[in-house]
């Protein structure tokens, strides 16, 4: 599991979600395959409903950030904080509330992010002023992260969780023409709702989990507090990198250089030392972060240069990359069905090389259609890499305990990229 895809060049820090897969190792469990005692898993499409509505969320306001200023009263630049804050919340919580499902269990952690997916938008429904709106997208985001750890929980294999990760694409894509639709049919606050159609396979999910014994059962020990307190502000100084370089630098630093002792004084805790010492897992997340990076960077660069190098208009720049952006989350899913007949190595040469090649596309192109045809690539690597690697980084986890941990970290790895791209793009191309 995120992530988030626009026809459009706006600003804002994207979400993605991380799919899964296993292979080349042991036999599967429960817990690896996200099926019960007898056998019947959670069904992908289920799964994708609950996780997807997360990404057309996050991408809902793109479109309609003056409507919101203008009902709230404030500059259209605070108003794109809605952006922001939601991506900064889902870098946040997607870790934290790993640790609830590998302390917890399944069950609690979907009835906490059903509680927040519903009361961030009856706040958001309700809300007169920004800070308060902002609290609710935040709540909001939280659920929805809470959501994606499920269902990668409970899916597995690449084939299942590429259903999700393209689900997830697609409404990405149309996140902002939603989100567009709803504010002139109705209202903004609906178009900001769009998360609460999650809640539609939370009892069947709900039902489905409860006969997963091992994906279920929560782990023993105490709640690393302190770990996930340094973990946060890590990440939180890591997400205001590209509004804050300086400040955010210095904070990063100062929360690591605390967060690395502790991690070494608790081994078991909030950051499990045994998942960085396996090399699958580092790989899987660093590849991961790569590829992320790399795909942001070209999401928010290539509308500028459809308009510099070949000429579009607006219009044409926000068709064209929405039919990019489809079509590039739809083709993912078979390079994640057919992985589990291909080797590590083999899987991450196809993922590197169309990675590279989206970059190298939208740095030398001046056609119309290459620099549709990077965007297109660019989604179809990040989606697919998703949906095959975070699986390898699950399997490499050395217990049933530690998968959370695992699946947690390594969204957040991808997540990152999301903080990390509009920096990119802003130094590289934009001139921000």
């Amino acid at each position: 599991m995120s992530a988030t895809h626009r026809p459009s060049a706006t600003p804002a820090t994207p979400v993605a979600t991380p799919a899964a897969r296993v292979a080349n190792t042991a036999p599967a469990t429960p817990a690896s395959t996200g099926t019960g005692p007898a056998g019947r898993p959670v069904p992908a499409l289920l799964l994708a409903l609950m996780a997807a509505p997360l990404a057309a969320g996050a991408n809902a306001p793109v479109l309609i950030v003056p409507d919101i200023a203008g009902s709230l009263g404030v500059p259209v630049g605070a108003a794109a904080q809605l952006l922001t804050a939601f991506g900064w919340a889902v870098a946040v919580a997607t870790p934290l509330l790993a640790g609830l499902l590998r302390h917890r269990g399944t069950a609690a952690l979907l009835r906490l992010s059903a509680a927040l997916v519903l009361a961030g938008a009856l706040i958001v429904a309700v809300s007169p002023w920004l800070p308060l709106t902002l609290l609710g997208r935040c709540a909001q985001a939280a659920g929805g992260a809470g959501f994606v750890a499920v269902a990668i929980g409970l899916a597995g294999t690449a084939r299942r969780m590429g259903v999700v990760s393209a689900g997830f694409g697609v409404l990405g894509a149309a996140g902002p023409l939603l989100g567009k639709a709803l504010a002139e049919t109705a209202s903004w606050r609906l178009a900001l709702a769009l998360p609460v159609v999650a809640m539609l396979a939370v009892p069947a999910v709900g039902r489905r989990a409860a006969a997963t014994r091992a994906a279920s059962s929560p782990a023993p020990g105490r709640f690393d507090a302190r770990g996930a307190v340094l973990l946060t502000a890590l990440v939180t100084a890591l997400v205001l990198l590209a509004t804050a370089p300086l400040a955010a630098l210095g904070a990063a630093l100062v929360a690591a250089a605390l967060l690395v002792p502790h991690v070494r004084r608790r081994p078991e805790g909030f950051v499990p030392v045994a998942l960085l010492r396996k090399p699958v897992f580092v790989g899987s997340a660093l590849l991961a972060l790569t590829v992320s990076t790399s795909y942001f960077t070209v999401l928010l660069t290539v509308p500028r240069l459809l308009a510099d190098r070949a000429g579009w208009d607006p219009a044409a720049v926000g068709t064209g990359q929405l039919l990019a952006l489809l079509a590039g989350s739809a083709l993912s899913w078979p390079l994640a069905a057919v992985s589990s007949r291909m080797s590590r190595a083999a899987v991450r040469t196809v993922l590197a090389s169309t990675g590279a090649a989206s970059a190298l596309t939208a740095v030398l192109a001046d056609s119309g259609p290459l620099l549709l045809a990077a965007t297109a690539a660019g989604v179809f690597t990040a989606t697919a890499a998703n949906a095959v690697l975070s699986t390898h980084a699950v399997a490499a986890a050395p217990d049933a305990g530690r998968r959370p941990a695992a699946i947690g970290l390594f969204t957040l790895a991808y997540q990152l990229g999301g903080a990390f791209g509009p920096a990119a793009a802003g130094l590289l191309v934009l001139g921000a």
